[in-house]
């Protein structure tokens, strides 16, 4: 099988098509849980973070945490979604050892979030746009630990009761692409809001992924559940394993049936874990000891004009402010971390209409470059935003040329110290004189008569040239002075 444009796969009866809906689960920002005032730290000792209502102790009644309310509803609002006024909370019958009270508060009929959507960038600068569903809020189970034993398994009830956001998104997805796009998307939104880490190894943000295949055109295929995600990068391996493995299966004149899978990331396959349950078999109905969540159009208002400015805004306001490409703008606003970096150097510059577009260059391809390269996040960067500036102020002023800027980014990042400081100390600044410049200019000229007549016959030679000058001037001199010299000197 190969895939082919437009997204689909070749199989051996002809093309299919991947269709893919998600349930993100995203833990709610809050110090203590949905129903709870027991602490959310993540990492404490097993069974240390636990109320009697987590533990569902006999009387003990659930009390509604209103600031996992105020984050479901901000993240509704992040996500261009309907808010509902009136919401309910309901029980979802199930067993597991790890969830004590033999049910799980959530919501069904009635979430406190509806319709909205998420528009994603894809490559090639074409976009896409994932339509939600639902957000709703739900409690956490605890954790299953079946490695401390031989013979026992144990359970942690740190997490249980901690504050779930499950937002579930219309079976829109048409490739693995997409999907790793929507859940980075997805996650930069939460970060920005501030509603949710986004931490994917500590499992603030796990993802269940439905899969399944049609002819283009054609009605839903049964879609398979791959559970509890929490890789990007698994998800899509995930998704065109399992589209593969249905494909096949159809072909041979098998059926799919609906179950729940695991993804093996070792073995870069799912398998099954269990049929998957249908709504009626957890017996959902209204939680008796919680009455319906009711809030004022005020309320929602307060919390919408609080809004920070989110990343397709300050995308916009990137390009259209410093005329940086759409490609550039996306990279500095993918996290939020990176935006505010890049806004801390815009702050410190000199001359931000004139030098914003190069200080993006040089936040994107000279310090993530190199943050990159030895394994390092922005926070622990030894180049900070005001040092970056002034190099970005150096260049723009004409005082050093960009190779010298390299060479001081270098400096800085090994040494630290101000910037102009420096290169009045080690003698790094541009020549601008014109009468040093042109003396080397002719020396280069009547060593290589043979590049001059060349150069004649075809300009784009020049850049031999100056690159000579520039060698011979340790990076000094003025590359624009050099290159009028040169045209003019050369007849070009």
């Amino acid at each position: 099988m190969s895939v082919m444009g437009r997204n689909l796969i070749k199989g051996a009866t002809g093309d299919w098509e991947i269709v893919v809906g998600m349930e993100v689960h995203a833990q709610v920002t809050s110090n203590s849980k949905l129903f709870s005032g027991a602490s959310t730290e993540f990492g404490g000792e097993p069974n240390s973070h636990v109320s009697l209502i987590d533990a569902a102790m006999p009387g003990m009644l659930p009390v509604i945490n209103e600031e996992c309310i105020r984050q479901a509803v901000r993240t509704g609002l992040g996500l261009n979604a309907r808010i509902n006024l009136r919401s309910v909370f309901d029980r979802k019958n199930y067993f597991y050892p790890d969830l004590p009270q033999g049910y799980q508060i959530s919501q069904y009929k009635s979430p406190i979030v509806g319709e909205g959507e998420v528009i994603v960038e894809l490559a090639g600068g074409e976009t896409a746009t994932v339509g939600i569903e639902r957000l709703h809020l739900e409690q956490d189970a605890g954790k299953s630990l079946h490695d401390q034993s031989p013979t026992m398994s144990f359970v942690d009830l740190n997490r249980s009761g901690v504050a779930l956001m499950e937002i579930v998104s219309r079976p829109d997805i048409r490739s693995s692409e997409q999907a790793k796009a929507y859940v980075s998307k997805l996650r930069s939104i939460l970060r920005y809001l501030g509603t949710c880490d986004g931490d994917m190894e500590k499992g603030s943000l796990r993802a269940d992924v439905n899969v399944s295949v049609r002819k283009p055109g054609g009605p839903l295929g049964t879609r398979c559940e791959i559970k509890n995600m929490n890789s990007i990068n698994f998800i899509g391996q995930a998704i065109e394993y399992e589209a593969r493995r249905q494909i096949e299966i159809i072909e041979d004149g098998g059926t799919i049936g609906q179950e729940t899978r695991l993804f093996d990331p070792n073995k870069g396959e799912t398998r099954s874990m269990r049929s998957k349950e249908e709504a009626h078999d957890y017996r959902y109905f209204p939680d008796p000891d919680l009455l319906p969540l009711e809030f004022s159009e005020a309320f929602v208002a307060g919390l919408k004009a609080d809004l920070p400015e989110l990343p397709d805004q300050k995308k916009a306001r990137f390009v259209a402010a410093f005329g940086l490409s759409a490609y550039d703008a996306g990279v500095l606003v993918a996290e939020r971390e990176s935006a505010e970096f890049y806004e801390a150097v815009l702050t410190a510059l000199a001359n931000k209409e004139r030098d914003g577009k190069l200080a993006a260059n040089w936040v994107i391809n000279e310090l993530f470059g190199r943050l990159n390269k030895e394994g390092r996040d922005i926070p622990a960067s030894p180049v900070s935003a005001a040092q970056l500036a002034a190099i970005v102020d150096l260049i723009g002023e004409g005082t050093i040329s960009g190779k010298i800027a390299k060479d001081l980014f270098e400096i800085v990042w090994q040494e630290g110290g101000d910037p102009r400081a420096l290169v009045e100390e080690r003698g790094m600044k541009q020549v601008t004189d014109l009468g040093a410049i042109e003396k080397v200019v002719d020396d280069i000229i009547a060593a290589n008569p043979d590049k001059v007549a060349q150069a004649r016959e075809k300009p784009q030679l020049i850049g031999w040239f100056v690159g000579q000058v520039m060698k011979s001037s340790g990076g000094k001199a003025n590359p624009q002075a050099v290159n009028d010299l040169l045209k003019s000197k050369l007849g070009i």
